[in-house]
């Protein structure tokens, strides 16, 4: 186990490096001149030599790549362009906001899809299929903005005319604070990505376990006489769990980087409203600190998933 977990650090770390090496390609080499970017179109060609050697941008491109790996090593991500803060101060004060929206969101469309996919596979081509069927054609076509405004206008805007104030349209409240609050705000934030992703889980789980309900060992444990529901939920919905963990890691590792469109929906102060910022502000620093750390997650989140594969799957070895 040791050296599979080594293994995969060390290859987590070369993906890393990897993507690091494009993105100061794409952002600093690039055919274009972010000293120019943030003197302005006005400014003279003394201002902008200034600035340009203000940001290390006049030396050779092999030292400032070096320049660059050596602040990532120690955590520096430089300094935003138009405010002067640390980009790492401004990626941590809107962490704990795209942190709570993708954890509630995942535990909420686990919990629905995985549900809902057991009891289709359970019963196939009954009305409660042809209904989990209906489920998972409408997540699947309602894009996330779509879900998100209409969760607005009926559970905010409908229900503030009739005097009902129940969910609040937007805002976050940290746990810290209150987490009565904390939960209110969240709750249509989590609902939208929730109804959106629950329906590929459904479909998964539903294909998933039909597939092993087929096995051998399954009709050996059936004519054991082992209950229907044991055999079911013990001994083949973990099998059934590996392509769920597949996709429940992509899915965490992205949002983790920036839930771009329901941040944006409900006015949430995350990575995602931060990243639509500083595109729209050319702020270098900040975008590449917001890519690299969607990178980083999305890295973290696919070794989980390797350890796992052994966990829920006794047939996996690590050789």
């Amino acid at each position: 186990m040791a050296r599979f977990v080594i293994r995969r650090l060390l290859f987590g770390v070369l993906v890393l490096w990897l993507i690091s090496l494009v993105v100061f390609g794409l952002f600093f080499v690039a055919p274009h001149d972010p000293a120019r970017t943030i003197a302005g179109r006005l400014a003279t060609p003394v201002t902008v030599a200034l600035v340009r050697h203000r940001l290390g941008l006049d030396l050779p491109v092999p030292q400032q790549y070096g320049h660059f790996v050596a602040r990532l090593v120690h955590g520096d991500l430089g300094y935003s362009y138009y405010n002067t803060e640390p980009v790492r101060s401004l990626i941590l004060s809107r962490l704990p906001v795209t942190l709570s929206l993708t954890l509630g969101g995942a535990v909420i469309w686990l919990a629905l899809g995985v549900g809902v996919g057991v009891t289709a596979a359970r019963r196939p081509r009954s009305a409660v299929d042809r209904g989990a069927t209906l489920f998972v054609l409408t997540g699947l076509s309602m894009p996330t903005f779509l879900v998100g405004l209409l969760l607005l206008y009926f559970l905010f805007f409908r229900l503030h005319l009739a005097g009902v104030d129940a969910f609040p349209g937007g805002g976050y409240v940290p746990f810290t604070q209150s987490p009565a609050q904390w939960v209110e705000h969240l709750v249509l934030p989590w609902l939208t990505i929730a109804f959106v992703s629950a329906a590929t889980y459904t479909r998964l789980t539903r294909a998933s376990l039909l597939e092993v309900l087929g096995e051998d060992y399954i009709r050996t444990a059936r004519a054991k006489g082992i209950s229907e529901r044991r055999v079911v939920y013990r001994h083949g919905l973990r099998s059934a769990l590996t392509p769920l963990v597949t996709q429940l890691g992509v899915d965490v590792g992205s949002l983790l980087g920036g839930a771009i469109v329901t941040e944006n929906v409900f006015g949430l102060p995350g990575l995602g409203q931060l990243a639509v910022q500083s595109v729209t502000t050319q702020d270098l620093p900040v975008i590449v600190g917001v890519v690299l750390l969607a990178a980083f997650f999305i890295v973290v989140a696919n070794i989980v998933v390797d350890l796992l594969y052994v966990v829920l799957d006794a047939r996996v070895r690590l050789d």
